[in-house]
């Protein structure tokens, strides 16, 4: 590796835009499958990674769909989770802010909230005394449900804020399911003091964006590339600093773009919004947080301080206190220093 690939490797990271149910690897599917005596569309795991790759939307929603349908005990979320920090551990992810959607497994399966909320904290608190790797959980309403179904997950989130819980989200088809459907829902978790961190502006308008603001005061923009179309907009986001959680493999592979040097990313980032950078659904992109970095560190030649900046601003950006930042930025800040002389 070059010396600058292996800064981008070892250096402790934050990510703000992951999704727990994204995250399953090819040999977690199958070991679950086979528990549950569940068929998947290949019993081998050469197979299971071919058929992991992504090919077009359809196919994708088609894996997660079954990596929900194989999800069915509490200690299936457990091992998911933990599968999940070890591999942020390994890429030095020193802290995630983690997305997940119980409502999938809780209609599939009949998996109550609860249990899987438990799982997840039990998974956490072992990351935490044995990986030294942090994370906190956003959970999403998927936007196909009903407002009704809405406000039962707002529900939910409310029962668990403080407990791992960190903020409310909403993921899934954007177009036709803009977040005033769950207006409720969001006003029921704003009021119980849980921020809003909401997806928009990946395969909708800039129109979604805005939205988002109105509708549910998000504090960062899940995606939001699509920002680049409107110049008012871009203007308020630079304003306000309201981050743009940036998955570049992701929004090539959904068509968002037809490849990394047509990304609005630079263009964003030079009218001087707040960008990170994530990984978003890691194997099915096959990706991570790493190869992100390396991926656009190569597209645009980006230097050690732009690199450095924009892992503190995932730092600054989570939901951390101000003295769980501070520690992190140290960290960087030490790391940075003894390994390259540009930072």
């Amino acid at each position: 590796m070059t010396t600058i690939e292996t800064f981008i490797t070892n250096m402790p990271k934050v990510e703000l835009h992951v999704h727990l149910e994204g995250s399953v690897q090819p040999q977690t599917l199958l070991t679950l499958a086979q528990k549950h005596g569940i068929t998947l569309p290949h019993s081998d795991l050469d197979g299971l990674r071919e058929w992991f790759t992504f090919r077009n939307f359809n196919h994708f929603i088609e894996i997660y769909l079954t990596i929900s349908s194989c999800l069915k005990t509490s200690d299936d979320i457990e091992l998911i989770t933990r599968d999940f920090l070890m591999g942020q551990a390994a890429q030095n992810i020193r802290y995630s802010e983690v997305t997940f959607t119980p409502y999938n497994q809780y209609l599939k399966n009949g998996l109550s909230f609860h249990e899987q909320f438990d799982a997840v904290n039990r998974a956490r608190r072992w990351a935490e005394e044995t990986l030294g790797v942090r994370m906190g959980v956003i959970m999403d309403i998927p936007r196909l449900i009903s407002p009704e179904q809405g406000d039962m997950v707002a529900e939910w989130a409310i029962e668990r804020f403080e407990d791992g819980l960190i903020a409310f989200g909403l993921g899934g088809p954007e177009i036709d399911n803009p977040p005033q459907k769950f207006q409720s829902a969001f006003d029921r978790v704003r009021a119980a003091g849980i921020p809003c961190i909401l997806h928009a502006g990946e395969t909708d308008r800039p129109e979604s964006i805005w939205n988002a603001i109105e509708v549910a005061d998000t504090l960062r923009i899940g995606h939001g590339v699509r920002a680049i179309e409107d110049p008012v907009l871009m203007d308020y986001l630079k304003e306000h600093q309201i981050p743009l959680e940036v998955c570049p493999t992701s929004n090539l592979c959904l068509g968002v773009y037809p490849s990394l040097a047509e990304h609005s990313l630079p263009k964003l980032m030079e009218h001087g919004v707040y960008i990170t950078i994530n990984s978003d659904d890691p194997p099915m992109f096959n990706t991570s947080l790493t190869q992100e970095f390396l991926k656009c560190q190569e597209m645009w030649n980006w230097d050690y301080q732009l690199i450095k900046q924009l892992s503190l601003n995932a730092i600054n950006a989570s939901l951390l206190s101000t003295e769980e930042k501070d520690s992190l930025r140290r960290q960087l800040n030490t790391f940075c220093a003894e390994n390259s002389q540009q930072t």
